[in-house]
């Protein structure tokens, strides 16, 4: 089993609040011989729809010495998950949860606007202290 984010329970916690069952935890990916698991998937069912959303959520901290480093090795994982989800269930689509300070110092900055604006990355933020979802950036 793979190491929990520090901020795992938090955005776990998060997205309860916000009304989504916590269907894996962590989310199992298999491609070829290799295992490698997201660290979250959910469900909510659209009632007005009469069908579900399902999502899965990789939780990254950006605590290392770099945050450009750490943004690097978010995106990797995300386009690698990404694409294996795009093949094994595409009906889920994947979001990158981030704490609300990282969003500010990454995203409210040109190289992340950037990614926000060629759509490379959808986004979860969150508040650690009240654990819960801010925003969601498709």
């Amino acid at each position: 089993m793979p190491a929990k984010d520090i901020y795992h329970d938090h955005v776990k916690n998060a997205l309860i609040k916000d009304g989504w069952l916590i269907t894996h935890d962590p989310l199992a990916l298999k491609w070829g011989k290799k295992d490698m698991y997201a660290d979250l998937g959910a469900e909510k069912i659209l009632a007005a729809k009469k069908n579900q959303r399902k999502i899965a959520v990789e939780v990254k901290s950006f605590v290392g010495p770099s945050i450009i480093k750490d943004l690097r090795d978010a995106l990797g994982q995300y386009v690698l998950y990404h694409d294996i989800l795009k093949c094994t269930e595409p009906d889920r689509i994947l979001y990158l949860a981030i704490r609300q300070a990282v969003f500010l110092d990454i995203f409210e900055e040109p190289v992340g606007e950037l990614l926000l604006k060629n759509q490379r990355v959808r986004l979860i933020v969150f508040d650690q202290r009240t654990e819960e979802v801010i925003k969601w950036i498709p």
